[in-house]
This record gives structure tokens, sequence and C-alpha cells, in this order.
């Protein structure tokens, strides 16, 4: 049975996502399809260019991403600090980057006078898109309405392009978002069609390694990685970034079907930190996409009332 969108994300519960798109009939979002005899490599840029495009307007930060043969995933941040920081003409030319605005917005961007009630609906609409403006429910329509569009242009047919709605898992602790990150960046790898993160193509992991190479910390349109929580947090994922990138490349090695079983004795130091030890940083990594939840049972807990739910459910991650 579906469920209901509001028992699925709340930022009071937490602002952390993990959110999968998967085609229907067949239908291939990037690479070669055997059957068509046709590659499709090039919608891979496609949703790479929208996603941060949609990064860069909404207040929805892109954590990690991957774009595989017929799904994507993504980690997404609710940034709600921004969105009620916004000025309205903020909201107003970051809406309108994607949209059509209403002729009263228009008339309100070129100055003319109005009345009363036109500045209170003027106000009205404007509140309406500082909420859409944090809203992931908003932001994957966008992404997936244009990919769909583009694909059904490309392929001269019509119909559903995606399967009905995306799937959203709540990250309800550092361990689940330090999990879904590496789950999502080693997709490639997994998935044997890239030997390690650095050449994994359309994968977050590749665009930070990319812009360390070039000197620059993130790329544009990330979240970037701010350090080790503490007081005075600036905005950003609670991890230091060469710290993360050891995670990813020790569980890669360790994840190959060739080194099944085998634990490296230079575990990463991020693991002590998370309270992880190797088997079981392993076990929550390789469920990181199962349930529509994933933190320890206390932080699931306090979580079940936050999204409207009373049952315990969920992937439980061991505590510390």
């Amino acid at each position: 049975m579906t469920k209901a969108r509001a028992s699925l994300i709340s930022v009071d519960a937490t602002p952390y996502y993990h959110c999968v798109s998967r085609c229907v009939r067949r239908s291939f979002l990037c690479g070669y399809d055997e059957r068509a005899q046709q590659s499709y490599e090039h919608r891979r840029g496609w949703i790479e260019k929208r996603l941060l495009a949609l990064a860069n307007a909404f207040c929805i930060d892109v954590c990690a991403y991957a774009i595989m043969s017929n799904h994507y995933h993504v980690v997404l941040h609710i940034n709600i600090e921004k969105a009620n920081s916004l000025k309205q003409t903020e909201i107003v030319e970051r809406w309108l980057s994607f949209h059509q605005g209403p002729a009263l917005i228009q008339r309100l961007i070129m100055g003319d006078k109005l009345s009363d009630a036109e500045i209170e609906r003027c106000n009205e609409i404007t509140e309406m898109w500082r909420e859409r403006l944090s809203s992931i429910s908003w932001f994957m329509r966008l992404l997936n309405q244009y990919i769909s569009l583009e694909a059904n242009r490309e392929d001269k047919c019509t119909g559903h392009f995606w399967e009905g709605r995306f799937k959203s898992q709540a990250l309800l602790d550092e361990k689940a978002l330090a999990a879904a990150m590496a789950y999502v960046d080693l997709n490639p790898v997994r998935a044997a069609i890239a030997e390690t993160p650095a050449t994994s193509e359309y994968t977050s992991v590749k665009a930070r390694i990319t812009s360390l190479k070039k000197a620059q910390a993130t790329p544009p349109n990330l979240f970037p990685f701010v350090g080790n929580p503490r007081e005075d947090m600036p905005d950003g994922l609670p991890f230091r970034l060469m710290d993360y990138l050891e995670l990813v490349v020790w569980t890669g090695r360790q994840s190959r079907e060739d080194k099944r079983g085998y634990i490296d004795s230079q575990e990463p130091e991020i693991l002590n930190r998370l309270g992880f030890d190797s088997a079981e940083w392993l076990d929550t990594y390789m469920h990181a996409e199962k349930g529509c939840m994933i933190g320890t049972e206390s932080s699931i807990k306090v979580a079940l009332p936050l999204l409207g739910r009373k049952r315990l459910s969920g992937f439980r991650i061991p505590a510390s």
C-alpha cells in the first residue's frame, strides 16, 4: 500500500533523505540498451545538469548522487534555514528560473503600483513558493518531469517514463547519513561498471575527487563537507572530506566480489568516530537502501511520532 508522503518526509524528523527513481517499460536512463541496439549514455548528462541546476535554485542541497542505467540515487538535505531567510525578490527569482510566473507577479517584478489586495495576493503566492523551494517532492517532480519529457521526445513516444513515485528513505542520524552516501557513491563499483570511485562517471564522489585535483574544496552546487560536529558548526555535511573519501575507497575494496569476507586491517578512522566496527559498517552499508528509514533504534523511536507513524520500522543500525 502506498504511504502518504507526509509519513515519509518531515524536516522535524531529519533534514536528510535518500531518494531513488527507476524507469518503467524497460526504459534506459543512460548506458547501452542491447535490446534496442542504441546508446543512451548522453542522458546521464541531462540528469546531472538538471539535478545541480535545481540545487542552485531550491533550498535543497545535494549530498551525494549516482546515475545508473535505469535508475538514479540522490541523498538530499532540506535547508529550511536558507528557505526561511530568503527575501521575497530571491524567492521570485529562484522559482521563476524554472516556471512562468502569473501576470500579477510579473507586474510586481516590473515595479507596477499594486493595490493592497494585490500585494497581499503576491505575498501569499511567494510564501507558497518559499515552501515549495524546500520541498523534496517539488524538487523531484521538476527533475523527473524534465527527464521524462526529454526522453519521450527522443523516443518519439508518450506515457510514463518513471515508476509511480520516487522512493524516499529518512536518514535519521550521522551513521545513517554516512552509510547512505557511501552506498550511493559506490553504486557503479558494486555494479562492476567502474573499477574505483575516481572512475565512476556521473557520481558525486568523482565530482568531489575531480574538484580536489583542481584545488577546489567543493564542486559547484554540492553540499560541502565542513568537518566533525562542534559548536558554531557551519552549514554542511558533518564529516571531514578526506575521512569520507578514505571510507568510500576502503568500503569499495571490501565489497568487491574477489574480496568477499576480507577485512583490511587499516580501517578508516571515521569508523571509530561513528561508533562502527568493520562488520557493523559493512552490514549497514550493504543494507542502506532497506526500509523507509534508517538509523539507530533510539533515532527511529524519536522520529516515529514526527513522521506520524506508530510502528518501529526501518533498518536499525547498532548503537555505539
